[in-house]
């Protein structure tokens, strides 16, 4: 290499370590150590910070009751067994078809066994709410619940019928409304109840049309369709550990066989507003019925 490759490549290795000055990179150890330093304490001071801020946050919070609740003013509703895309579809002749919404059923309304729900529930006075406030300082923890046995379903129960009607072509669907803490869905001692009828649905440009006549007759379990009061307020799940969801059973007697049903369950209350076009969801739920008889 000639003198002046040398020449003019030494500015370039001085750059990564000047051996007069002792400099990495155009700083000397001191110069580093200093820069490091500030970092280190700056980052230090933003974590600081951090800590600090959600400190004082969570000391906000309840652990028992969200500061804010953004869910909606009407609860929605949902139906089990879970069928693909809110459709419950199945052969009554074909056990495969329906053995999954059986299972399902089973699984959900275990903990609703009587034996169990006696253990841990209390049995308590019908048409009024449960309250159990706190006093003062002092937290009414862990809340009480009360039961909600299994046998109030009666034949959609699935002790008298552990096929809950879908053997026979009589399917039982159930339904929940969303828990809301701190909820009163009724006054005066009315209860909220279930009501389901044909969904209108669109088939052409400016024509609606429902399925009423294919729909048949059905029966609610309780009787009426009723949320019963006693089941709210619901305290949350850290502060009523045992609580257990009311349920509405429809059984569908007579459904039309070999055609698609539109159903629409909702919720009527007098303290609950019912749902507009903006919250199409909201203390109501649609799905559709299929039964087949091969």
């Amino acid at each position: 290499m000639s003198k002046e490759e040398e020449k003019g490549s030494s500015p370039w290795r001085e750059f990564f370590w000047n051996p007069r000055t002792h400099e990495l990179f155009g700083r000397t150890a001191k110069s580093w150590g200093l820069i490091l330093l500030f970092y280190v304490v700056f980052y230090a001071f933003l974590a600081a910070m951090f800590v600090l801020t959600m400190y004082v946050m969570l000391l906000t919070l309840d652990d028992y009751k969200p500061t804010w609740q953004d869910r909606l003013a009407t609860p929605g509703m949902m139906i089990r067994p879970k069928g693909d895309q809110l459709e419950i579809s199945f052969s009554s002749a074909n056990t495969e078809s329906w053995d999954y919404y059986v299972q399902n059923l089973d699984k959900f309304l275990a903990p609703y066994n009587d034996s169990y729900q006696v253990q841990t529930n209390d049995n308590c006075v019908p048409d009024q709410y449960f309250i159990q406030e706190d006093s003062g300082e002092v937290r009414n923890n862990p809340k009480r619940s009360c039961q909600f046995n299994r046998t109030m379903l009666e034949d959609c129960s699935g002790i008298t019928d552990r096929y809950y009607g879908y053997q026979s072509g009589q399917p039982c669907v159930l339904i929940k409304l969303n828990r809301v803490i701190g909820m009163l869905p009724g006054k005066d001692g009315q209860s909220p109840y279930v009501t389901c009828a044909a969904k209108k649905y669109k088939v052409g440009n400016d024509e609606w049309k429902e399925d009423q006549d294919k729909i048949g007759d059905f029966v609610y379990f309780p009787p009426n369709g009723t949320f019963n009061l006693m089941y709210y307020p619901y305290y949350g799940k850290r502060a009523q550990v045992n609580y257990t969801q009311p349920l509405v059973a429809v059984k569908f007697l007579n459904v039309s066989m070999n055609s698609e049903v539109n159903v629409e369950c909702k919720i009527n209350s007098n303290t609950l507003r019912e749902g507009g076009e903006r919250d199409k969801f909201a203390g109501r739920v649609s799905f559709k019925l299929r039964v087949y008889d091969k």
